[in-house]
């Protein structure tokens, strides 16, 4: 495979570290990226709404979030679109501070959230609706997963949804958990690569040469044979201990690669319009999502 070249490398954006990102560490410490040719510049935004901005702007070239921000952002008339599935959805604990035994109990409370109108945001919106609290509660926009852990374990926040080993370690300081997205919303779909319309025709054989190296990343880590090599590429990047990386690998190794079809789009769609009380008729997920670089990655 030939290198980049004179092309300059492409700018991804992710919103957090975390398990979810494995393929990418695999991607980037096993030189995929470079094995399809192509120079991937990674940059930590700890925002989603910062991120979302930047990426609609062409601050980024692709970017790695939940797909109700495509969603949000074609209809504000932004051309993004959704390439790729990234992640499988993650098992998100609703962590809770000491004292909050209950859903009742967050009531009048602050709840950390990264975007208080996107991503797991929206669902959570949804649950404490069921619960009785509509209107209850205030989300206040700490950032992504660091930010947030850090919010909790300050006391700025009475609850919010974190991913490991971020839980894991506020459990082991004394919180709690009223639940995991798993148990709540078993089949709302995880994670995807989006970027602009115009960017992918543009530059469709480096996207295409990135889904690439990605899914491979995915796959080698499918692989048990990889399971000491892939648990050494962690510890530069997450604070988790031996354990929890051996139970997340087995988890990773032991589903298929992620998806994002019509379907589960549908669902977030479903969700958008509810959050945001729209009477305009509802789009297809065929004017969100574009798997056409994904299907030619993998052809």
């Amino acid at each position: 495979m030939s290198a980049a070249g004179d092309k300059p490398p492409i700018r991804l954006a992710i919103i957090s570290e975390g398990v979810n990102a494995w393929p990418l560490y695999v991607a980037q410490g096993r030189q995929l990226f470079e094995a399809e040719g192509v120079a991937v510049a990674v940059t930590l935004t700890g925002s989603s709404v910062q991120q979302l901005e930047q990426l609609r702007a062409g601050g980024y070239d692709i970017g790695f979030q939940q797909s109700d921000h495509v969603v949000r952002a074609v209809e504000t008339g932004s051309d993004l679109c959704i390439v790729m599935a990234q992640g499988h959805a993650p098992e998100l604990s609703l962590v809770a501070a000491p004292g909050v035994q209950s859903f009742e109990d967050l009531r009048g409370k602050d709840i950390a959230v990264d975007g208080s109108n996107s991503g797991y945001a929206l669902v959570l919106r949804r649950l404490l609706a069921e619960k009785g609290l509509a209107g209850a509660y205030r989300f206040v926009e700490f950032g992504g997963s660091q930010e947030r852990f850090d919010a909790m374990k300050d006391g700025k926040a009475a609850a919010s949804w974190l991913n490991p080993p971020f839980d894991r370690n506020l459990f082991a300081a004394g919180f709690g958990s009223l639940g995991t997205t798993q148990e709540f919303f078993p089949d709302y779909p995880g994670s995807i690569a989006a970027c602009r319309r115009a960017w992918a025709a543009q530059n469709g054989g480096q996207l295409v040469a990135f889904i690439r190296a990605f899914r491979g990343a995915c796959r080698w880590l499918q692989d048990p044979a990889n399971k000491a090599a892939a648990i050494a590429l962690l510890p530069g990047r997450l604070n988790i201990s031996g354990e929890l990386a051996n139970r997340a690998f087995d988890a990773f190794a032991r589903r298929p690669l992620p998806v994002i079809d019509a379907a589960g789009l549908q669902q977030v769609i479903d969700v958008y319009w509810e959050a945001e009380s729209l009477r305009t008729a509802k789009g297809t997920p065929e004017k969100y999502m574009d798997l056409s670089y994904q299907q030619r990655a993998e052809a």
